[in-house]
This record gives C-alpha cells, sequence and structure tokens, in this order.
C-alpha cells in the first residue's frame, strides 16, 4: 500500500512516498482534516508558512490517532524572506505556530518572492542567506531534513556551490504534461529527491475521459 511506502533520503531520513498537501485548506478546518488523514493512513502533512494554516494544521498532528514519531510534518520558508534573519525567525515562529518541537522537513517556497517569480532577478545570495538559516536550524535540531521548492537547476547549483548540507529535497509542479525531464535528471544525479505537488494537475487529470477500449473481434 502506497501510504506505507518510504524513500530514504540521503542523510537517511525515510519520507512518505504519498502526503497530504494542505494548500487551500483553512486554518479553523485544517486540524479536522489532518485528523482525518491520519485516520485514513496519511502519515506526511505537508503545510507552509503562505498558507497561513500552520497553527490549525499543527493542533491536528497533535490531536490525531498516531504519536508524532509516526509523522513527518513539513513546512516551507515564505519565498518572499530572503535574509537569513528573516528565515531564521520564521521557522521559531513555524515551531510556536504548530506547537511542535521539530519539524521533520522546511523547505525555502521558491527562489524569488512570488510576485517576481521566474522573473530576471535570481537571488543567488539571498537564497544561500536562507539556505544558511536552514543548515543551521537542522545542527540545532529543530529540523531533520531541509530542501527547497521550485528551484531550476542553476538555483541547486547555486546552493550546490559552497552549502554545508545539500539540499535533499527539490518540490516541484510534476505531472503528466510538466514534466522536466532535464531537472529531474539532474536531481536524481545531485541525490536530491523530488517531491511532486498538484500530482494530478490541480485537479484536471480527473475531469479527463478514460479512453474506451475497442473490443477484439
Amino acid at each position: 500500500m502506497i501510504l506505507q511506502e518510504t524513500y530514504k533520503l540521503e542523510n537517511g531520513t525515510k519520507i512518505p512516498k504519498l502526503g497530504l498537501g494542505t494548500w487551500c485548506i483553512d486554518n479553523d478546518k485544517a486540524a479536522q482534516t489532518v485528523r482525518t488523514a491520519v485516520t485514513l493512513g496519511y502519515r506526511l502533512i505537508d503545510t507552509a508558512q503562505a498558507y497561513e494554516n500552520e497553527q490549525g494544521v499543527g493542533e491536528g498532528i497533535r490531536s490525531c490517532s498516531v504519536s508524532r514519531e509516526e509523522l513527518f510534518v513539513a513546512s516551507k520558508v515564505a519565498a518572499e524572506l530572503k535574509t537569513y534573519e528573516a528565515a531564521a525567525a520564521s521557522i521559531e515562529e513555524t515551531l510556536e505556530k504548530m506547537g511542535l518541537d521539530y519539524l521533520d522537513q522546511m523547505i525555502i517556497h521558491a527562489p524569488q518572492p512570488w510576485n517576481e517569480f521566474r522573473d530576471t532577478k535570481r537571488y543567488f545570495a539571498e537564497n544561500k542567506a536562507v539556505w544558511r538559516a536552514l543548515e543551521d536550524a537542522q545542527a540545532a535540531g529543530k529540523v531533520r531534513v531541509i530542501g527547497v521548492s521550485n528551484f531550476l537547476q542553476d538555483d541547486l547549483e547555486n546552493l550546490l556551490s559552497d552549502c554545508r548540507i545539500q539540499p535533499m529535497v527539490n518540490q516541484i509542479l510534476l505531472h503528466i504534461s510538466n514534466t522536466d525531464h532535464d531537472l529531474l535528471n539532474f536531481c536524481r544525479e545531485q541525490h536530491i529527491q523530488v517531491e511532486a505537488y498538484s500530482p494530478i494537475a490541480h485537479g484536471e487529470a480527473l475531469k479527463q475521459a478514460v479512453p474506451r477500449r475497442s473490443s477484439g473481434s
């Protein structure tokens, strides 16, 4: 059963293959959503500072039917935070909001602020500063796994050029009609686990008609 299957990351940590994403779930509904998902067998719960539901997700984590150690809890540093100080403070705020002692995973939500996403300014130096905050959080035991999201190959190369800990995951938009094979291959070569978000294309894949098989004579 896929809900019980895991990948092993570069530092030996096991991450569930399938997780619950909480984007667009209101904070006041997040706790019950998490509890229901855990009952159904989900063990990876993914939120983000930008989702504005970390408090509710944390409540669900703390009040669900399994122990904290059985869950893999992930969040993301907001894309707009591009200094060491802001990123470090935001990690502390996430832990406080969620009422947790540690996160299993924390990643940079995007290489640029959302209003400049995929624009010409690349924020290479700023992302290195944010990455140092993540490295320090991991060293302090606040985070088990650190990584990135929406990073292209050159964004990753920028961090890999002088990091203490290399990114362990890259969470990207990945589905049957949006597959960047070059980026996937680069991540594989660098031992960076790719995490797919919106794997059913924001629900559009479910709207596609299933081809009918013709019967043989």
